[in-house]
């Protein structure tokens, strides 16, 4: 994976979005994989979509965004994948 052209990618479509905060790629890279290993792979982007909504909801306050990637995690560490 180009890391440089996927960071590029991400930071041109947040400036297309208007999002003027920074933005954390390996952060959201590394939820997604929690949440893809831990729970199950579709987890992955409706977990990063969900701490979207919920970041946005607080107005992007780095502390709440620090809040909810905890209890993200928290809730993936908890969660308790069913046998198949």
């Amino acid at each position: 994976m180009d890391e440089s052209a996927l960071t590029g990618w991400a930071s041109g479509l947040a400036a297309d979005l208007g999002i003027e905060q920074a933005l954390d790629v390996d952060t959201i890279l590394d939820l997604a994989s929690d949440a893809a290993h831990g729970v199950m792979r579709p987890a992955a982007p409706l977990t990063t979509y969900l701490v979207g909504v919920a970041v946005g909801q607080a107005g992007g306050d780095p502390a709440r965004v620090a809040e909810v990637l905890e209890h993200v995690r928290a809730a993936i560490d908890a969660w308790d994948t069913p046998d198949p």
